[in-house]
């Protein structure tokens, strides 16, 4: 897997002021706290899965491979650090997933046969309705 030490020691944070309302405190405190993260200059990822973190973030980056995240959710500049890191570790872990590659599936011939099996009791019922043929 991945070594998420050396991954959250190359992050780079920075706090800024929120925006918004909030009154006094917000305007004063600086609580927004922005991570960044260069993908390209990483040392703990492999070049495999620095290609795919870049394909599957790709909306998500800058145009220097670089993934910005930001939270204000708390009043607390630490708590929004450490929410800001734990959202990090997940987008880098989702970004990392292989998908399973599909196996199509055959419909079973039961299920074929019982759906036309079906179709002709269908069938007889409305011929069974019409009126009979007198020529």
């Amino acid at each position: 897997m991945i070594d998420e030490a050396l991954l959250i020691s190359e992050l780079s944070f920075k706090a800024v002021r929120s925006s918004g309302a909030g009154g006094q405190h917000v305007n004063k405190v600086s609580s927004k706290v922005e991570l960044t993260f260069s993908i390209i200059d990483s040392s703990a990822l492999t070049e495999v899965q620095k290609e795919r973190l870049i394909t599957k973030l790709q909306p998500r980056l800058t145009n220097n491979q670089v993934l910005l995240l930001q939270c204000d959710e708390s009043r607390s500049q630490h708590k929004n650090k450490e929410l800001v890191i734990s959202r990090f570790l997940q987008t880098i872990h989702n970004g990392l997933k292989v998908a399973k590659k599909r196996r199509p599936t055959r419909v079973p011939k039961s299920a074929i046969k019982k759906r036309l099996k079906g179709k002709k009791v269908t069938s007889e019922k409305k011929a069974s309705r019409r009126k009979p043929n007198l020529d």
